[in-house]
Formats: structure tokens, C-alpha cells, sequence
């Protein structure tokens, strides 16, 4: 019964039939690059659902600051992961390298690296599939392209993902992916169930998910643009902010729609369990920049980077002031561009009260 349930959800949610070489099924060595909020929630569904006495080795894992690694260790265990000493070593000893990381200047030196350290070694048949999970622009996605293809046995896809850090750590993930069709097979059998619960394919070429994976973050951004106006009108009309929020859950009932609403109406900010702003902005940024080279205007976007520019720039002042709530501002906070002009506090609604 129960391969029956996995057979039916796998036609439902992978769009490529199961891997059929014998070293398809072979256990392979995983290594997974940058512990962030939601790198960390994909490298642990993965080794929970793969590594056992039967399946693959641990997973080698490797972030900036060791502490994220150590953390992760200490909570999945030495069957589940094991730390890297370097990027050298996780692309000399892995099989399939997945990098998650914060931004396209990152990206591009961890793949230099790469690139660097399988230069400098002795020519062996391993084949190697290098995952690039981020939010880059798609230009950069050929300039990975260029480093990855000069290795031989070795090829690079795009494979951005969908969700907040709840949904990745429930192994709910969309994922998106370009590049090698084989390599795409293989993937996504690793990848759903553990990471995800659907892939979609978007070809071979490699621009081709990056791009899609900024329209539909330039959706979920106007949609929090949207949001932040709407309860700024609310607290200067006198509606309090729990009957915008049913309003919310009882006409837009889209699970992240109503995450970022419950978070604006009650000032939940905190971007260590949720998005960073700097995140959000980079992603702004990368959707404008989209939109000019396309002349596909998106005004929307526009103003929702000024006004994250603006709640970064009060929550960075009150940090200074030893005023902060949280050390890391969620891009909820945008609320907070959209309340100064109107003349309301930033990132304390209940201030409303006293005006």
C-alpha cells in the first residue's frame, strides 16, 4: 500500500519518471552549502529522510560560521551529517553539491571555489551534480554555467525553491528547475519527499527557473505591499487591525497571505524565523533590475522597495539606540515605509492608540 501512495504521488509531483540506471539507486555522497534560516531546514529534512544504515552517508554540510554547522550536529547526530573543513572538501568528496546562500556575490565565490579545488586534482570518472538552491539573477546562473561545465562529469542546475521557513520545515517546498534533464531526474527523486512536495520543470535552460523564481517573489512581495497599505489605511480609519486580519483568513485564505498578515497585525518582525529584509531587498532589487531589462514595468515592486528601504533604515536606527525588538528585521516589516508616511510609528502599532 504504501509504494502504491509514494507511486501516485510521485506521477502527481515529479514531472520525470524514476531514475532507471543502476548507479542512479546507488547511494550517493551529498554535501550541502550555507545553514542559513532555510538552508538548515533543507539539509535536515534531507538527512532525516535519506541517511540511515541503509541509504545515503551523512550528509556533509559546511556554513561560514562553524557554530550553524556545530548546532545542527549536536541536534540530527553523526548518523545524519558531518561537518566539511572547507569547500574544497565538499566538492572533492561529494556526489551531488546543494548550495543555499544569501546573496549573488556569495554564490559566485563558493563556486570559484569550487571550480578552484576540483582544478587542482587529479582527473577522476565521479560524476557531479551541483544544485544552486538561492535567489540569484539569472544571468549569474551562466556564469556558473562557464565554471561548473569546465569540470569533467560535471553539471550545474538551477533549482530555486518556494516557501517561508514553516513550510521548509515541514518538507513543503515548491521547487523550481533548469539545466541537465538527467541530473534534473535524479534531484527531484531526492529531493521530493524530504525538501519538497512538487517539482516543476522549466527546460535546460539555465536562466529559465531563476527567472521564474523572481515573478513569483515579485507576487508575494506586492501582495505584502498590498497588505501593509491596506492596515495602514485601517489604523488611520479607527479599524483595529484583528478585523482586517479575519477579513484576511476569511477572503484571501492563501497560507502565506495570512502568515504575513497575522505578523503585520501583531508586529511579529522577527526575521530570524522568517525572511530578512536584506533578503527582501536583494530580491527587490534583482525583480526591477528583471523589469528594465524586459521594459516590463512593475510599479508595484518599486514602491515596495522604497518602502523596505525605508523599515530597514528605522529598524537600523533603532538598533543603534538599543531600541530593536529583534536584531534581524523580517521584510513583514515593510509595514513599517508604509506607516511612517502616514504618519504613524514605524514598527509599534500600538502606538496608534495615542494618536
Amino acid at each position: 500500500m504504501a509504494t502504491l501512495l509514494h507511486s501516485a504521488l510521485s506521477h502527481t509531483t515529479i514531472p520525470y519518471s524514476r531514475p532507471g540506471t543502476p548507479s542512479s539507486h546507488a547511494p550517493k555522497q551529498v554535501g550541502f552549502v550555507g545553514l542559513g534560516a532555510m538552508g538548515s531546514l533543507m539539509v535536515a529534512n534531507l538527512a532525516n529522510q535519506h541517511s540511515s544504515p541503509n541509504g545515503y552517508p551523512p550528509v556533509l554540510v559546511w556554513n561560514r560560521s562553524n557554530d550553524k554547522a556545530e548546532k545542527l550536529l549536536a541536534k540530527l547526530g553523526q548518523d545524519k551529517i558531518r561537518i566539511a573543513q572547507d569547500l574544497a572538501q565538499v566538492a572533492s568528496e561529494c556526489d551531488v553539491i546543494i548550495t543555499n546562500l544569501a546573496n549573488d556575490a556569495v554564490v559566485k565565490s563558493v563556486y570559484e571555489k569550487f571550480a578552484e579545488a576540483l582544478k587542482a586534482e587529479p582527473s577522476t570518472k565521479r560524476h557531479r551534480i551541483f544544485v544552486e538552491t538561492s535567489t540569484i539573477y539569472p544571468t549569474l546562473a551562466g556564469e556558473l554555467d562557464v565554471l561548473i561545465s569546465a569540470i569533467p562529469h560535471a553539471h550545474l542546475i538551477t533549482c530555486p525553491v518556494f516557501g517561508a521557513p514553516a513550510m521548509a520545515a515541514k518538507g513543503q517546498l515548491v521547487i523550481v528547475m533548469s539545466g541537465d534533464y538527467r541530473s534534473k531526474k535524479e534531484i527531484a527523486y531526492l529531493f521530493v519527499p524530504g525538501i519538497g512536495r512538487k517539482v516543476v520543470d522549466l527546460g535546460e535552460n539555465l536562466e529559465k527557473a531563476p527567472t521564474f523564481k523572481l515573478i513569483g517573489n515579485s507576487m508575494i512581495l506586492g501582495t505584502l505591499e498590498v497588505l501593509a497599505e491596506a492596515y495602514t489605511l485601517a489604523e488611520k480609519s479607527g479599524i483595529d487591525a484583528e478585523n482586517v486580519h479575519n477579513f484576511v483568513q476569511d477572503m484571501l485564505p492563501a497560507p502565506g497571505t495570512i502568515a504575513y498578515s497575522d505578523k503585520i497585525a501583531h508586529d511579529k518582525f522577527d526575521g530570524s524565523v522568517g525572511f530578512a529584509i536584506d533578503g527582501g531587498i536583494k530580491d527587490a532589487s534583482h525583480i526591477r533590475r528583471l523589469t528594465a531589462d524586459f521594459n516590463s514595468p512593475m510599479p508595484v515592486i518599486d514602491v515596495a522597495h522604497q518602502h523596505l528601504l525605508t523599515a530597514r533604515a528605522i529598524h537600523q536606527s533603532m538598533k543603534q539606540e538599543g531600541k530593536a525588538v529583534y536584531e534581524t528585521l523580517d521584510w513583514s516589516g515593510i509595514v513599517a515605509g508604509t506607516r511612517v508616511a502616514a504618519g504613524l510609528d514605524g514598527l509599534d502599532s500600538r502606538k496608534v492608540c495615542a494618536l
